[in-house]
């Protein structure tokens, strides 16, 4: 599905500097450091053999199925939502739903193909780390964001524990809680999440 890989090396590009394969990140890029820990890591691949895409959006379905991925793919049963409809979701989802890692909206739909939230990765990395037994203090101060009234309630505290671990930072316009988060945003956090846990 391209979210996902194993481990790979890293390759020489095409202009003969030590990098990756992918024709869209370079190393001058802010992104670079963050994508090349996710694929050198095996946290997910690009959407290509040469692309890797870091400002289209995440998906719900693919975010789940990196934590997924990352926790070593345990199995899982079946999950209670009524719109899983791609096999290469359906059992990431139904893990994160089995350990509370994931809800869904109150129409019994999990919208794996919605993209994710800046507020809705946070919520879901907060519960990933109580899966994980990981500390869940909030700690962060959202006072100095100009947009921290945007943020929905119940992931005020998701967004604080993020802020405050260092996994989540504004960006130029604030915390963007209702934004999509790209996939180069998702790099930063997993990378993030992995150095300070």
């Amino acid at each position: 599905n391209g979210f996902t890989s194993e481990s790979k090396p890293f390759l020489v590009n095409q202009s003969g500097n030590r990098g990756l394969p992918f024709v869209d990140v370079k190393e001058a890029d802010w992104s670079w450091p963050y994508v090349k820990y996710v694929y050198e890591n095996g946290m997910f691949a690009g959407t290509s053999a040469t692309t890797f895409e870091p400002n289209t959006a995440m998906t719900r379905g693919m975010f789940v199925t990196v934590l997924w991925a990352k926790d070593g793919k345990p199995s899982a049963g079946e999950s209670s939502f009524k719109d899983l409809r791609a096999d290469w979701y359906k059992e990431a989802v139904a893990w994160a739903a089995t350990n509370r890692i994931v809800g869904g909206y109150s129409n019994d739909s999990f919208g794996p193909e919605d993209p994710i939230t800046r507020e809705q990765m946070a919520a879901i990395m907060l519960q990933y780390a109580k899966y994980k037994g990981l500390d869940t203090a909030p700690g962060g101060i959202l006072l100095g964001y100009g947009d921290v009234l945007e943020i929905s309630s119940y992931a005020v505290t998701a967004m604080k524990w993020a802020v405050g671990h260092k996994i989540l930072a504004g960006t130029n316009r604030g915390l963007e809680p209702k934004s999509a988060a790209t996939r180069a945003q998702v790099a930063v956090v997993l990378k993030a999440f992995s150095e300070n846990f």
